[in-house]
């Protein structure tokens, strides 16, 4: 998505793609196997794209029931709805809209453009749904790779299996004589075929019960042998040769299983939106209520494709430039994240409850411009941000605020809050430390200790227990928010305190905007923000050298705020910094760290004063918000 994003791809391709990639690959003749490496590119760059309809919670990998499948498959379609509709369709999956003209019948039409890929009755768990890009020379090579790690494991298991014999002689032969047999039949009886008495028997034998290849290290001091360190150098040795092996790329798609026309899965219409009672069955097609403008019946299937081509055909009637909802509602979702507010405040309801828009005609403008140029996003930025209307000041007065208090009519530019993930992305660039580094594997969050979700490789063990090993990130954890793992079970602190979405619902309409407390105190409080400004003083005594008191606290001005302190602010940040600086030569600190070892040396008195300043700048408002 970035890369398409970068690319200017157009939106019209960008969304006939994420709805069906897939399909138009089979249309193509593309396949990870294709002649040449650009086809090849091309294969893994529209199926990738399909990844946009697994995005709804799956919890069918844990439980996988009629109502759970039920359950993604109606996330995934509110996903589409709000996204490409601005509509809230979901409200007629039990029965008629009570407020938008859309049937119960709409609904599962819609609904059976999809079925094909999800097939609730032959269901592919999550992991199923895998998308693997390896070609043949790949899975060849890896094949051969595996062939010579599976001889080092047959070479261990021979070994183990002496070892333990060894030892199991060894220990039978403490034993009375009378015993012994019974208790090596026992033991090498397999676990759930074991008779009462032997299982009685090895009870009473313990250190002959519990002998595996996983508890040879406890003998070994016992019989004074090695035989637990030969198997781990075994074990070690195979792993290394798997790690030769080419990586095998898997991507979360959204795929159908080719099926002949009569083996399409049905979709019928739920009884008050229970899976469980099915009625009458269903045709693919789009909203009835659209079909004042464009045709609206979608084929059943397409001769041409291997798969059913409803969701091809779907999109080419969803991007035909005729749609009179696709180019409004995204273009009103760009005019909301550059001011705020969208002309209609309520960008995933277009309907009767959501707000009408304030105003109607330059939407439509928008609109038709943005399919004239190409369905181009970045001609769509340009425009709105070399307006007038963009760069307005956010200054208020009695007169505007009286005629226009919430700014609907866009009197003035509206202050705005940095979202939680430009945040963390500006206090990188302030403190020096940003990696723009683009693309590649996100960067990986963990728990530490304390319960605190950080940047990190987690290291737990099976038991979820923190091992405390630290592997180091060697700079990846400065890379920009958008390539931070997200994880419904662990989001980053400064994005949850920051109003970031809510991954536990099927997707995120609009975003909250608060004001509370708890943002400020993590500001002032939280290990992360002070991590920031230990390295934000840093850059500033670099940069500075031997420059005075003064010229830091204009340095630090210009790099945090982008303008110069005026005079008020250049005595008071001079007296600040002198005073924190001779603090901290008395009491020297050491650089903290999230996550791994804090710096064992204490840093200078100047390198932590610098760094006081600055986390008093960048927790300011000037630094939060954008007028």
């Amino acid at each position: 998505m970035i890369e398409a994003l970068n690319a200017d791809k157009p939106f019209d391709e960008f969304v006939r793609e994420q709805i069906a990639g897939d399909e138009i690959a089979a249309k193509l003749g593309l396949h990870a196997n294709a002649p040449t490496d650009t086809e090849k590119a091309r294969y893994a760059e529209l199926v990738t794209a399909t990844g946009f309809l697994r995005m709804a919670p799956d919890g069918t990998g844990t439980e996988n029931t009629l109502l759970a499948r039920n359950a993604t498959i109606v996330d995934t379609l509110k996903i589409v709805s709000t996204a490409f509709y601005g509509m809230t369709i979901q409200c007629a999956e039990c029965h008629d809209h009570r407020y938008d003209p859309i049937t119960q019948k709409d609904y599962y039409e819609l609904r059976a453009v999809f079925e094909p890929g999800f097939d609730s009755k032959n269901w592919r768990q999550p992991a199923r749904r895998l998308v693997s890009l390896q070609t043949k020379e790949q899975k060849a090579a890896a094949d051969a790779i595996e062939s010579e790690a599976k001889k080092i494991d047959d070479a261990r298991l021979v070994k183990q299996e002496a070892f333990i014999t060894e030892v199991l002689e060894k220990e039978l032969a403490k034993r009375d004589e009378a015993v012994r047999e019974p208790l090596r039949k026992a033991f090498r009886t397999v676990v759930k075929e074991r008779a009462p008495d032997q299982v009685a028997l090895l009870k009473q034998h313990p250190s002959i019960a519990s002998l595996s290849a996983g508890s040879l290290y406890l003998y070994d001091t016992t019989y004074k042998t090695k035989h637990a360190d030969t198997l781990k150098k075994m074990i070690d040795e195979a792993a290394a040769v798997r790690a030769k092996k080419p990586k095998e790329e898997l991507v979360h798609a959204f795929t159908e299983v080719p099926v002949k026309p009569e083996a399409i899965p049905a979709t019928f219409l739920f009884h008050r939106g229970n899976p469980e009672s099915p009625k009458d069955p269903v045709k693919p097609s789009d909203l009835a209520v659209l079909s004042g403008w464009r045709k609206t019946d979608l084929p059943e299937k397409l001769a041409e494709l291997p798969t059913s081509g409803r969701r091809l055909a779907f999109a080419g009637m969803l991007t035909d430039g005729q749609h009179p909802l696709l180019a409004r509602v995204i273009v009103n979702r760009v005019w909301m994240h550059h001011f705020g507010t969208g002309l209609v405040k309520t960008p995933s309801d277009f309907g009767h409850l959501g707000e009408k828009p304030s105003h109607p005609e330059l939407l439509d403008w928008l609109a038709s411009e943005f399919m004239a140029k190409g369905w181009s996003l970045k001609e769509l930025h340009r425009l709105i941000l070399t307006s007038h209307t963009w760069r307005q000041k956010s200054d208020r007065d009695a007169q505007r605020d009286l005629i226009d208090p919430d700014n609907r009519l866009l009197s003035r530019q509206n202050k705005r809050r940095l979202e939680a993930e430009v945040l963390r992305d500006a206090l990188l660039v302030v403190s020096g430390k940003f990696n723009p580094k683009a693309g590649g594997e996100p960067v990986p969050v963990m728990l530490t200790e304390e319960g605190q979700v950080v940047l990190g490789v987690d290291t737990m063990d099976t038991a979820g227990r923190q091992t405390g090993k630290y592997i180091p990130l060697n700079g990846e954890e400065f890379r920009r928010s958008v390539y931070v793992q997200i994880r419904r079970s662990r989001p980053l602190e400064i994005f949850a305190t920051f109003d970031a979405p809510d991954m536990t619902t099927a997707n995120c309409e609009i975003r909250p905007v608060t004001t509370v407390s708890p943002q400020s105190l993590l500001l002032m409080n939280n290990l992360g923000m002070r991590e920031h400004a230990q390295y934000f003083g840093e850059r500033l005594i670099k940069e500075c050298g031997d420059e005075s008191v003064e010229e830091q606290v204009r340095h630090a001005w210009r790099t945090v705020y982008g303008r110069e302190p005026v005079t008020e602010e250049l005595e008071a940040g001079a007296a600040f910094l002198t005073m924190q600086t001779a603090h901290y030569t008395v009491e020297p600190a050491k650089f903290e760290k999230t996550a791994g070892p804090a710096e064992k040396a204490a840093a200078s008195g100047r390198i932590m004063g610098a760094a006081a300043l600055g986390h008093a700048l960048m927790s300011a408002n000037e630094f939060l918000y954008l007028d």
